[in-house]
């Protein structure tokens, strides 16, 4: 029996309300109710790093990563709401694809992927 997939991500907040509103808001990440938010068919990587890992800050213990399209538009958007983002062009390569970075209201890292195209 294998798992088919990542059910869920939980993580504690000071104001679960607000933080859920700001993922809806600029990421279209929902949650009404119980009906949870349905993703598109994608790769998902599951990734342990090692504890002294330099790619989110040491005092978070996780990072998620977003798989998007059209990756410059959501940044100019993020950018128009002022939201900081950073980029770096080594992180992207035609076999992985382009990445930038940004914290949510709560300092919480979020990775933001766009799969290279098959």
């Amino acid at each position: 029996m294998a798992v088919s997939g990542i059910g869920g991500v939980f993580f504690r907040a000071k104001d679960p309300d607000a933080l859920l509103e700001w993922y809806r808001i600029h990421f279209g990440v929902t949650m009404e109710g119980y009906e949870p938010w349905r993703q598109a068919a994608g790769p998902t990587v599951f990734m342990p790093f090692a504890s002294n890992t330099d790619h989110w800050p040491d005092s978070k213990q996780w990072m998620i990563n977003f798989r998007v399209t059209e990756l410059d538009k959501l940044l100019s958007a993020l950018r128009d709401a002022g939201i900081a983002v950073t980029t770096n062009p080594d992180w992207d390569t035609p076999e992985t694809g382009k990445f930038a970075r940004i914290q949510d209201p709560e300092g919480n890292p979020v990775e933001l992927w766009e799969p290279p195209v098959e």
